[in-house]
């Protein structure tokens, strides 16, 4: 299980299912439907923001806890996993675009000693999982999907020497492979580069531009604040199975590849600054959005084909958390989905989802 990429990948590496999305009320409907479906198929809960233009659209389904507890809050906060990677991406191109970095910096000039074969990773590399670097999050659960050492605190160094001793898939640059340690490297050269740490710099280039009250990156802190929805897992226990409360963990576990804490608005209004061009130059926005040869990965964001044309955006998970959330090629229509998937496989209505979200 990879911390913040679940069952993402799976959601848009597949062919998207059309279902046309008619009027403004029959699209709400059809919205609330796809939420509804969502929860009738194992989820203990399921949270949306659609907007299109000027309009806001929300819903939720589902309850705050598996055993009831009201209703699931619609504004309420998530652990959104790896959309983590769409802010440290943009900070990189920002740092890229200042003069202060380039993609093509090796990993060993950056963080020399690091990792192996250094020199023939870049920066490029990282961001778009073509390092060859393996992911550190082999081996950190249990055969359910807990997490093996729930509370303890990593270090950066600590997750990439767990990698080390995995084998690589490939080469630098030979190939693609989704790794969330590309990511936690990426976060201590944020650091190197900067002297502050990742969540210092996403803080005053994101946040506060943009007004993300409801998004942090809480470090060590093991509590999701505010209103929120539970997260849970599946574990047989005596010969039956129980739901395990996850909602609380340390978050070091996931780093700079998937710390966050958002809500759907949140997480809406930032894709909707990336790419309407309120972070980025054209010329970095371009690069961002450009998956090259890995079939739908660009630099920290994923590319899906809807049948009206491209969307961008970025999925996340982790145990009992799935969130999906995409941007129109115009950048008119915006969705954003928090799961928490319990039993049964979200994918075809989240599919189904997007493609009635953003699709007139």
């Amino acid at each position: 299980m990879k911390i913040g990429h679940v069952a993402a990948v799976a959601c848009l590496t597949v062919a998207l299912s059309a279902t046309p999305a008619g009027a403004a009320t029959g699209s709400r409907a059809d919205t609330q439907a796809a939420l509804d479906e969502i929860v009738e198929g194992g989820s203990v809960s399921a949270v949306a923001e659609v907007r299109n233009g000027t309009e806001v659209w929300r819903g939720g389904s589902g309850t705050v806890t598996v055993h009831g507890g009201g209703p699931a809050p619609v504004r309420g906060r998530f652990r959104a996993g790896s959309t983590t990677k769409s802010f440290i991406a943009t900070v990189i191109l920002q740092l890229a675009g200042e003069g202060r970095l380039s993609l093509d910096d090796e990993v060993e000039r950056l963080l020399p000693g690091l990792v192996e074969d250094g020199g023939e990773i870049t920066v490029g590399r990282l961001l778009q999982h073509t390092s060859g670097l393996a992911d550190y999050t082999t081996g950190l659960f249990d055969g359910d999907g807990v997490p093996r050492w729930r509370y303890r605190t990593w270090s950066p160094e600590e997750l990439v020497r767990r990698a080390d001793g995995l084998p690589r898939g490939f080469p630098p640059g030979a190939g693609f492979a989704y790794s969330n340690t590309n990511y936690v490297v990426l976060g201590m050269i944020i650091e190197k580069v900067t002297g502050r740490p990742y969540a210092t710099e996403i803080e005053r280039r994101i946040l506060r531009p943009l007004g993300l009250r409801d998004t942090l990156l809480p470090g060590a802190s093991p509590e999701v604040p505010g209103p929120h929805a539970h997260a849970y897992v599946a574990v047989r226990r005596g010969g039956r199975v129980v739901p395990v409360d996850v909602t609380n963990f340390n978050p070091t576990m996931a780093g700079a590849a998937g710390e966050l804490v958002s809500t759907t608005g949140d997480l809406n209004r930032f894709y909707g600054a990336l790419l309407g061009g309120r972070l980025l130059g054209p010329a970095m926005l371009r690069r961002m959005k450009d998956p090259g040869t890995t079939g739908g990965y660009g630099l920290g964001l994923e590319v899906a084909p809807l049948s009206c044309g491209t969307a961008y955006g970025h999925g996340g998970g982790g145990p009992g958390y799935l969130v999906i959330s995409f941007t129109s090629a115009d950048g008119n229509r915006q969705v954003t989905v928090s799961t928490k998937p319990y039993s049964g496989d979200p994918g075809p209505r989240l599919r189904a989802l997007l493609e009635t979200a953003l699709c007139p």
